[in-house]
């Protein structure tokens, strides 16, 4: 999706607001992140409606909601392994402990097969550690990925603001 890409779209901002007017368009016209196509959006409403901040602004607003729903939707398939994974090793656990028992059951006379036992105790212990080392796993990539998401959301509102109002001059309050 082309997300993390700020550096290029500062870039793309800069040339806009020192007048190279084309060069950004034309830049954010290619599309190839998540800040161009928002960028995009904010240039053409501005063109279009150059006295009408707020038309450019909405159609900002609008592409991003697009672009952060993409990603969103994206983040379902980790999340339902984040939360799948565990059950899937209870699962094991208690089909590993129904073998444990069954060999239990089935001894005469009070003579249990340890062979027969460790197996299903193994079962039992083996996909509880697999179900949660995966759910581990894919909780952090999607604590990692959710991150980098909201990382560009802040971007996103940040740079539609200067492209559509310039940069704040932090000594200008002074």
């Amino acid at each position: 999706l082309g997300v993390g890409r700020h550096r290029d779209a500062e870039g793309i901002v800069d040339d806009w607001l020192d007048g190279r007017i084309d060069k950004a368009v034309d830049t954010a016209g290619t599309r190839k992140s998540v800040m161009r196509r928002v960028l995009q959006a904010v240039f053409s409403g501005l063109q279009a409606r150059p006295e009408e901040q707020t038309y450019a602004e909405e159609l900002a607003r609008q592409t991003a909601l697009v672009e952060l729903s993409t990603m969103s939707d994206r983040m379902r398939l980790l999340e339902m392994v984040v939360q799948a994974a565990p059950m899937l090793g209870l699962l094991g656990t208690v089909i590993g402990m129904i073998d444990a028992f069954t060999v239990l059951s089935l001894s005469e006379g009070g003579a249990v097969d340890p062979a027969g036992l460790a197996g299903g105790i193994w079962v039992a212990l083996s996909t509880t550690a697999a179900g949660l080392g995966i759910a581990l796993i894919a909780y952090f990539f999607a604590t990692w990925f959710e991150s980098r998401i909201d990382r560009e959301r802040n971007a996103i509102e940040t740079l539609t603001s200067v492209a559509i109002h310039g940069r704040i001059d932090p000594g200008a309050g002074a």
